[in-house]
């Protein structure tokens, strides 16, 4: 892989290939899709390796004090080979981008392969095209949010945690130093937590820039114009905080920060400017100045960085992680405009020239893009995988007449207790045999309301129980493709409540477990498609002969605080878990499986827009929105194709309308969403070992598909679902 990288010795800067770093445990390898350069930090280090030696000294005298420590410790000679064994070796740059991952080590749960990440870290964010990123540096970027302004994500970390250290409250007003890349993001969050911004710059675009952005009033330090804004703003009493964001040797930053902020007032240090403070000013307002440490806690602790120990958010509200999540989060919701900031995008490949001109002045820019053409136009059209079900038998043996089927549930959580075990209790010729939960008290309840055999919490006792016919797993999202390749491979029927899985690694582990085992007895709960309302419309449509056009929308909803839908870590997004209903609806109505997946999700919302597209030219577009007034109904359907429509709304009545028409009449009851049929299915198909009800083949498809929806949001682009043999 190729990586931008520079000598301080003789300050040349050049793109290198290196060996791709191994995906270590604790963290993910990333494929980088932006990197944004730092104009203030790394033309600062790009620029100090220009110098000569004496300038180098001159410039970090920090580390001369550390050569003068060696020389009286080690002497001369060999502190002298130490330090240029240091300045004549290649160092990296970079330490902001978002990219794609592209593999997760061991004990990483909270992504998945094709995530759209951000990263941090001047040594695992850098502008190289991968990059091993361990947990605590890199966070998911929401759905919508575009890539390119993702990548300014450690940058506005940084921003974000000098605001927080200043302590800004409504109203007040607030003087930022310095308008670079830093300046403008803290003039922004400030003027988002409704404190009015007077700005400082020397340079008058980039005053005009940040007073387009939201500052009230900008000007050049020694002008006359940002005293009297200052003294208009806070009726002559001055500013009550002040950040410096500037560079550079000059001491002017903190006495325009003395001489215009209030008494008792905050000057918070973000930049690397000099802070030979003006005692007396200090003292006779009796300023409170304060340090703002990089992105956040976290930052320099190794076991936070590099072991992936959180601090409890209890006690540290905000960690270097979670300002990364906010800040895309901000972005993603509007409340901080990037764009207007990237001066300048340039290819990956001309990266060396890009630093020079910044370095000579020739390039003028506020934040500047490097772009990684290849990985950018994989990570926007990506394929994934259709799986083959490759199985060595198909069938199973019919049970002796008048013997039970016997089934065993795994959860007995609210579905399982109120959409299936109704249904399942009363019925004629199956017997519930064993329920198993995590908690002894859980699978009493089930035990004492359904009439459970038995009740236990040792899974392993279930399924080498022979006796047992068939097993429903009816757990959290994220067990459903384990328990499941284990009850196949213990021989089970599997009923399994949908999502099948999560990630294409587990079901690519489900298929395996079928092909070992030649148990392909499988169903997942994917009940629309038996609701009597829905079959019996598509029986009126009849069939078709040309490419149809389906759309589906989904009221979704809101969520309550709380619920374990919303735990994304683990447990996948909404759609990741709900959006397979929905799939296999339009799927079956329209007879086939999606060949493409096109998602995309307005900006700061949860709601998607997916394109299904299938072979015959027909298409399916399904509206999962969670925005939509709580009165409306949860879903409704319409097919177009051939001169006809079919129309379902909520499973309550449902109309077709062509050379004839037909409307049902009113259910007198609660919607008939298919469960009591499919489950009469699922135990014909038991009890006599016939077919499934639903083919493997449709179950992997429309799984994979709902799948691609993640890697289509990833990518901004159509997604090819691709079937392998």
């Amino acid at each position: 892989m190729k990586q931008v990288v520079q000598n301080y010795k003789s300050g040349e800067l050049a793109v290198l290939d290196v060996p791709v770093p191994a995906c270590k445990p604790g963290g993910v390898l990333v494929r980088t899709a932006y990197s944004l350069i730092s104009t203030g930090t790394e033309l600062m280090k790009v620029s100090e390796a220009g110098l000569s030696m004496v300038g180098k000294a001159r410039s970090r005298p920090d580390q001369v004090a550390k050569v003068m420590q060696s020389v009286a410790t080690n002497g001369v000679a060999a502190t002298y080979q130490k330090v240029i064994n240091r300045l004549d070796s290649y160092t990296p740059l970079g330490y902001s981008l978002c990219g794609v991952v592209e593999q997760v080590g061991t004990g990483i749960d909270d992504v998945a392969v094709g995530d759209l990440v951000a990263c941090a870290g001047n040594e695992h964010a850098l502008h190289a095209e991968l990059n091993w990123v361990p947990k605590n540096l890199y966070t998911r970027v929401p759905r919508g949010l575009d890539p390119r302004h993702a990548a300014f994500g450690t940058v506005g970390s940084i921003a974000l945690q000098g605001v927080r250290r200043g302590e800004p409250r409504l109203g007040e007003v607030a003087l930022v130093i310095g308008l670079g890349l830093i300046g403008q993001l803290v003039a922004q969050l400030l003027s988002a937590s409704g404190v009015r911004v007077v700005g400082v710059d020397p340079d008058p675009a980039r005053c005009a820039l940040a007073e387009r952005l939201g500052a009230a009033a900008c000007g050049d330090p020694q002008s006359a114009a940002v005293e009297s804004a200052v003294a208009e703003l806070t009726d002559g009493h001055g500013v009550d905080q002040v950040y410096l964001a500037a560079g550079g040797a000059d001491n002017q930053p903190v006495e325009v920060a003395a001489r215009l902020c209030r008494d008792r007032g905050r000057v918070v240090d973000i930049g690397k400017c000099r802070l030979d403070l003006p005692w007396n000013a200090y003292y006779e307002k009796e300023l409170d100045v304060r340090f703002s440490r990089s992105y956040g806690p976290g930052r320099y602790d190794p076991e936070y960085e590099l072991e992936g120990r959180d601090y409890p958010i209890g006690y540290v509200r905000w960690t270097e992680r979670r300002n990364l999540a906010c800040f895309l989060d901000l972005l993603a919701r509007g409340r901080v405009d990037v764009e207007p900031l990237v001066s300048h995008t340039a290819d990956f490949a001309d990266a060396v020239r890009t630093y020079q001109g910044l370095k000579d002045g020739d390039l003028k820019a506020v934040a500047v893009l490097f772009r990684y053409t290849g990985q950018a136009q994989e990570a926007a059209a990506p394929t994934v995988a259709v799986p083959a079900v490759k199985r060595q038998g198909s069938a199973a043996p019919a049970r002796p007449a008048g013997t039970p089927v016997r089934l065993a549930f795994v959860g007995a959580g609210n579905y399982a207790t109120s959409m299936l075990l109704p249904h399942l209790a009363r019925r004629e010729g199956v017997e519930l045999s064993t329920v198993v939960t995590t908690t002894a008290l859980s699978a009493a309840n089930a035990q004492r309301k359904f009439g459970f055999a038995r009740a236990t919490t040792d899974l392993d006792a279930v399924l080498g129980d022979k006796s047992i016919d068939a097993v429903f797993v009816v757990t959290r999202h994220s067990s459903h493709a384990e328990l499941t390749r284990q009850a196949l491979l213990a021989g089970k029927t599997v009923f399994v409540e949908k999502p099948l899985a999560l990630t294409e690694d587990e079901l690519a582990k489900v298929l395996a477990a079928v092909e070992e085992s030649g148990n392909d007895r499988l169903q997942v709960g994917f009940n629309r498609r038996f609701a009597p309302l829905l079959r019996e419309a598509r029986k009126r449509f009849g069939p078709r002969t040309g490419p149809a056009g389906l759309r589906y929308l989904v009221n979704a909803g809101r969520l309550d605080h709380g619920s374990w839908y919303l735990q994304q870590g683990t447990e996948g997004s909404r759609f990741a878990g709900e959006g397979g209903h929905f799939i296999d609806t339009a799927s079956w109505l329209l007879d086939a499986d999606p060949v493409s997946v096109y998602a995309v999700a307005p900006s700061g919302t949860e709601d998607l827009q997916v394109l299904l597209r299938y072979p015959d030219g027909s298409t399916a577009t399904i509206s999962y929105v969670t925005t939509g007034a709580p009165g409306y109904p949860k879903e409704t359907l319409d097919l177009v194709a051939d001169g006809k429509v079919l129309r379902l709304d909520d499973f309550v009545r449902a109309s077709v309308h062509g050379r004839e028409r037909w409307v049902s009449s009113r259910l007198p009851k609660a919607r008939d969403k298919g469960q009591s049929a499919e489950l009469a299915a699922f135990i014909r198909a038991v009890r006599t070992g016939g077919p499934m009800p639903v083919p493997l083949e449709s179950l992997v498809a429309t799984t994979s598909a709902t799948l691609a929806v993640r890697a289509g949001l990833a990518g901004g682009a159509p997604v090819t679902l691709a079937r392998t043999r």
